[in-house]
């Protein structure tokens, strides 16, 4: 974490009211978490500031319906498959919070001094009145996250007595300060995210009831009129409802907005997100290249694993699917040039072998892709998003033409009817790499004639995407050899051997 975001130095940012009395004193008012929200998020909206900023692709759906729940003070369910950004969004609404706000020292849950609901802060209160000490929590302390787990109890998030405090305090098993308080109660006047919550046990939901509600909890037998106050930010998957667990229709209820959140829509988004989230150096943005072809590429992985027969569309093909993709992408590439003693190197298609491993990790595969394999099935993504890609910057190859038909890859094919074909192995150095690829004539005629504008890193990615393409529409073959790729004619290997 930089210096300038440390809370020692936040803290030294704090308000410089000590006591209740100056507190009492400024003008202070109490108010509730979710009117603090809401009054921000107006201020935000207002000036045309945006309330959840690095998100992208939802300032159409998923934000204006957040808003709106926001405004409107509700508990939310933020409802969609992974890697949608759902716990990003809960994280956000920090920013909404005021930056700081009192609280009586030492208290457990955040008592605020004007409206203290403990029993500690009303004795301490009671005791000292207005030379009670008051502490100030940043904004950035305000936010408690609990991902639901089958193990989770209700002493984890209401409390349990604690027969540890009743012995140092020798104190009764009947006095109420024995008990200890859980996670929710000890994020009142907080942001509470409980994620993955159809996980979360029914009795375990049920005890959330009144605490969303009417604030009653019951620890132990003991009746603890807690009016806490918190914003609630619940995360679910559709398919835990089906594969997992289910969320108990009175909590459902007692949730004010259910909010469903979506993928990408489109390539450019797709990439913007990408681009945000990976973690690259400065070593390595400096030294690789990445064409805008092979930015798109990537991208369009996912959405062809998205539409995949053999991928389970219940299951979702997550964002983080192209952000490791690209982290990995990026590696291969610099390993290469790591290994050739370069100092800089551009992407090519061949590295995207190396995004294999942040495929199969991510994706869940159907029966049919199990017998497929998981590498299999990734391989088969590329090479679709390769045929994508094709179609954007070539003429169609239809799949059924006339015998007689010319077709604007006729000449590169008859060069490799022709010719040896064409080897271009992994780790080929940079100079080698475009030799071989420029020694393909009709590749060079294909690009003046259709992408004559490319820029000189961008041509030979686009080189390799024509001969992927052609493959893809069973034009030519490409055979992988221990070292890297065999590009060759379909058909004349075979004819010239018989």
């Amino acid at each position: 974490m930089k210096e300038a975001y440390t809370m020692e130095n936040l803290r030294s940012d704090a308000p410089d009211i000590r006591t209740l009395g100056d507190l009492k004193a400024s003008g202070y008012q109490p108010r509730p978490v979710r009117d603090e929200i809401r009054a921000n998020l107006i201020d935000r909206i207002r000036s045309g500031k945006p309330a959840f900023e690095g998100v992208w692709g939802y300032e159409n759906t998923v934000i204006p319906q957040l808003e709106q729940a926001l405004l409107s003070r509700h508990h939310i369910n933020l409802l969609g498959l992974r890697g949608q950004a759902k716990t990003r969004l809960a994280r956000l609404m920090v920013g909404l919070l005021d930056e700081w706000v009192p609280e009586v020292a030492g208290s457990e849950i955040h008592d605020d001094p004007i409206r203290p609901i403990s029993r500690y802060a009303r004795d301490t209160i009671s005791e000292n009145g207005d030379k009670t000490e008051i502490a100030w929590i940043h904004r950035s302390e305000r936010f408690y996250e609990k991902l639901a787990t089958p193990d989770v109890t209700v002493a984890d998030l209401i409390g349990d007595v604690d027969p540890i405090k009743a012995a140092n305090l020798k104190l009764s098993y009947a006095d109420d300060r024995v008990i200890h308080f859980g996670m929710i109660p000890r994020a009142n006047r907080c942001i509470f995210t409980i994620n993955e919550l159809p996980d979360l046990q029914s009795r375990i939901q049920v005890a959330l009831f009144n605490i969303l509600e009417e604030g009653d909890v019951q620890i132990r037998g003991f009746k603890v009129r807690l009016p806490l106050d918190l914003q609630f930010v619940f995360t679910a998957n559709p398919e835990d409802y089906t594969n997992r667990g289910s969320i108990v229709t009175p909590l459902k209820d007692r949730i004010g907005s259910q909010i469903l959140t979506h993928y990408p829509e489109d390539i450019d988004t797709a990439r913007k997100i990408t681009e945000q989230e990976a973690g690259l150096d400065e070593a390595q943005a400096a030294g690789i290249g990445i064409p805008d072809s092979a930015r798109d590429l990537l991208e369009q992985i996912s959405f062809e694993a998205r539409e995949s027969e053999y991928v389970d569309r219940k299951s979702g093909v997550s964002a983080r699917t192209s952000i490791t993709a690209l982290e990995n992408l990026v590696s291969t590439a610099e390993r290469r040039m790591l290994r050739n003693g370069d100092t800089r190197t551009t992407v090519r298609l061949s590295d995207f072998l190396g995004v294999v491993p942040a495929i199969t990790g991510k994706i869940e595969l159907v029966y049919e892709g199990e017998q497929e394999g998981a590498d299999s099935v990734a391989l088969q993504l590329i090479e679709d998003a390769v045929k994508s890609v094709f179609a954007t910057h070539f003429p169609e190859i239809k799949k059924l033409e006339h015998k007689d038909a010319q077709s604007p890859y006729d000449e590169l094919v008859q060069w490799f009817f022709e010719g040896e074909g064409l080897e271009l192995e992994d780790d080929l150095p940079d100079g080698a790499y475009r030799d071989a690829l420029d020694s393909v004539q009709p590749l060079e005629d294909l690009l003046r004639k259709y992408q004559p504008d490319l820029e000189a890193e961008e041509k030979y990615f686009i080189k390799e995407v024509i001969l992927w393409g052609l493959v893809a529409h069973q034009k030519l073959s490409k055979n992988r050899f221990t070292e890297g790729y065999r590009f060759g004619d379909l058909y004349g290997s075979f004819i010239r051997g018989l």
